[in-house]
């Protein structure tokens, strides 16, 4: 099993707390979604990850390098976002969702939110706001959904660290809530992270977030991550079972 590395930047008191994970999905609406998250809040990265089994690359902003696999977080309100800006090979699935789940135990955090994007019907037009559901991993985990009024998955397959997530958090008695934002399956999809973002903002009351900007950039982050799709591929080889969510 591949090793995954923890790298601490900063502690932080999250006890309480909430974890909401991203990694590459369809349309890149958790990776939309986490990217606004990080940047409205204004939240400071407290963790890195690594692995030798990632791809070998580094994100550049603000002309400084940044692994791609992170860890934000905030005391207040207290939540901590992990982003993963690069496809994962298969075999860190398990390592990666073990790692998360590890590090929420130790900071005390009550739940875990990941994020994904749940591809279209291709011969039907996604018309108004495009649709999210919930998946929870405990009776405690539905009965919020239950609560904040938000459609449950009735059936479905789901792959990835998020499947493994919810399968760990079932049999570990974790709480783990992934919420499923239908969304364009080959684009960069902002209007669907708009819903994705709305439903969250529901689920979590104790972060506002203002979505009107997100509305705004929405072209900007589309054409902003389409060129960073287009520069992952060039790095990272096609796995041959896509690792992302399905009806």
């Amino acid at each position: 099993m591949a090793d995954v590395e923890l790298r601490t930047i900063k502690e932080v008191d999250l006890k309480g707390g909430t974890v909401v994970a991203a990694f590459p999905s369809v349309g890149l609406v958790s990776t939309i979604t986490a990217t606004y998250l990080i940047t409205s809040l204004k939240f400071d990265q407290v963790v890195a990850l690594e692995s030798p089994d990632f791809p070998s690359l580094s994100m550049i902003y603000a002309k400084k390098p940044k692994f791609p696999a992170r860890v934000y977080a905030s005391k207040v309100p207290k939540l901590a976002i992990f982003i993963c800006e690069m496809p994962l090979p298969m075999s860190t699935h398990r390592p990666v969702a073990y790692t998360l789940l590890k590090w929420a135990k130790d900071h005390g955090c009550r739940q875990i939110v990941p994020l994904e994007g749940l591809p279209a019907v291709a011969e039907v037009p996604i018309s108004g706001e495009p649709q999210v559901w919930g998946v929870g991993s405990t009776d405690r985990a539905r009965a919020e959904l239950e609560k904040r009024e938000i459609p449950q998955l009735e059936s479905g397959m789901i792959a990835g660290v998020t499947g493994v997530l919810l399968n760990e958090g079932r049999w570990r008695d974790v709480d783990v809530i992934a919420l499923l934002a239908e969304a364009r399956l080959s684009v960069p999809d902002a209007t669907a992270a708009v819903s994705l973002v709305r439903v969250l903002d529901t689920l979590l009351p104790e972060i506002s977030i203002d979505l009107e900007p997100l509305q705004h950039q929405a072209k900007l982050l589309e054409e902003h991550l389409t060129k960073l799709k287009q520069q992952a591929r060039s790095v990272v080889p096609p796995e041959p079972i896509p690792s992302e969510m399905y009806r």
